[in-house]
């Protein structure tokens, strides 16, 4: 033997594998393999293959077909991979076969090897893949990670943002500013009223993720192979979705029809594209925020952004919204990874999607990049930015588009004159309203009033 390796062997031969690995044979040929790109698998799902192979472990033994040691050492091996240990003897790369068997079997082979250390025989294919194939074991876990992810995860990070969003609205207000649309002058608003805007996009995502979950509990397990259920004992589908839910804490079902979820990606796909539009969001309230904050002289400046740290290596003193920056890109990537899961769930060749692994890798690192952009957006940037009500009154004041309110009095002909006398001049609306109609001026600061008309209706 090699110093420090061991001599394994499998179906193909012999291989060297580490003398500390805990995994073996058939790992160490994926690592052979593909060396492509460095990117391992998610955490969250190895942490859910694990979960797969703890149920499985407890159904077999239900339903007779695995001694009750062999389950224990299995359970208590998953148990600590889901707790995070071991993580370093996860190594193949995303880039691998498309069914995602070698990190089925990596898996697999690590948990024998801790149950070998913890004196029980048990085998990596005969025990922990007892019962089960790559081919409903990867979709299965890419389903309960992404489930477990949002529900744990995102969905809260949501609803912070909202929250976050809606304080603010509150403190906000009574404070009026220029609407834009075209990014040109509109009618005015309140901040509140804008701020709500961007909670009531959330709030999309926030409705529709759990409807989408709702489908993404319903698990291929059972189907092996290509979906006909060939090695699972009768009852075994049904036994593992139980063990699951009361494993994991949340509800699993057994799909009716397992040929569909080892086939397709379609239920990933429908709710990366929740996630797309989440990002889509996100990128917009950036957006906003950057605009609103720059200058600070010669942007709109309207509210300043909490410094976090210097913003330029050659400009002292210069300040950049960071935040709002950094969560953009993060929707950049996320839409990215919707392009990759649509084209990988566009691959499934007949009766297996052959690109499993890459969609769970984009799957999962857009639920987290998400979950971190929303407490990034809620607690460094819109918790405690400050407004600059002088900024915002100055402009209110010789906004000609203030002058629509008039369109209903003196009809829209007249209003536009007013509107491009008052522009060229560089005056307040108002004043110039008052030298070209016989309105007067006090019912001019009635019909005029910003706050007024951010309420609404028909100027009388």
């Amino acid at each position: 033997m090699t110093q420090g390796y061991r001599t394994e062997s499998d179906s193909m031969g012999e291989v060297q594998v580490p003398e500390d690995a805990l995994y073996a044979a058939q790992t160490q040929r994926a690592v052979d393999n593909f060396a492509i790109s460095g990117l391992t698998m998610p955490t969250d799902m190895i942490q859910a293959i694990a979960r797969v192979k703890a149920a499985a472990a407890k159904a077999n033994t239900k339903v007779g077909s695995l001694e009750e040691k062999q389950r224990d050492a299995i359970v208590k091996a998953a148990e600590q991979i889901i707790n995070g240990e071991h993580h370093a003897h996860f190594p193949i790369d995303i880039f691998q076969t498309g069914s995602g068997t070698s990190s089925n079997m990596n898996v697999n082979e690590v948990i024998a090897n801790l149950c070998e250390q913890d004196g029980v025989d048990v085998h990596p294919n005969d025990h922990v893949n007892q019962s089960q194939s790559s081919n409903d074991v990867i979709p299965t876990s890419i389903q309960v990670a992404s489930v477990l992810a949002v529900e744990q995860r995102l969905q809260p990070a949501i609803k912070h943002l909202m929250e976050v969003i809606r304080s603010k609205a509150v403190e906000l207000r009574d404070v009026v500013k220029t609407g834009r649309t075209h990014l040109m002058d509109a009618m005015p608003m309140t901040l509140a009223q804008e701020l709500e805007a961007w909670a009531g996009q959330l709030s999309h995502s926030a409705e529709q993720l759990p409807q989408l979950l709702q489908h993404s509990r319903i698990l291929p397990q059972g189907g092996t192979a290509i979906g006909t259920g060939i090695n699972a004992p009768e009852g075994f589908a049904e036994a593992f979705s139980k063990e699951l839910s009361d494993f994991t804490g949340t509800e699993f079902k057994t799909s009716p029809n397992p040929f569909t979820g080892i086939a397709g990606q379609e239920l990933n796909l429908q709710l990366h594209g929740q996630l797309n539009t989440l990002a889509t969001t996100l990128l917009k309230i950036s957006n906003d925020l950057r605009w609103m904050n720059s200058g600070p002289l010669a942007g709109l400046g309207e509210i300043q952004l909490t410094a976090l740290q210097p913003g330029s290596s050659i400009m002292p003193g210069k300040v950049n919204p960071v935040i709002p920056e950094a969560v953009a890109m993060v929707a950049a990537q996320v839409n990215g990874n919707h392009t990759t899961i649509t084209t990988a769930a566009q691959q499934g060749n007949f009766q297996l999607n052959v690109m499993l692994p890459v969609v769970a890798y984009n799957l999962l690192q857009s639920i987290e990049l998400l979950t971190n952009g929303c407490h990034a957006l809620a607690d460094k940037a819109i918790k405690d930015f400050e407004v600059n009500e002088e900024r915002l009154n100055e402009a209110l004041a010789k906004n000609p588009i203030l002058v629509t309110a008039l369109n209903p009095v003196i009809g829209y002909s007249k209003a536009a004159e007013i509107a491009k006398r008052a522009y060229q001049n560089g005056r307040p609306i108002i004043d110039v309203a008052d030298e070209m109609t016989d309105l007067g001026r006090e019912r001019l600061e009635q019909l005029l009033n910003p706050k007024k008309l951010t309420e609404g209706g028909v100027s009388q």
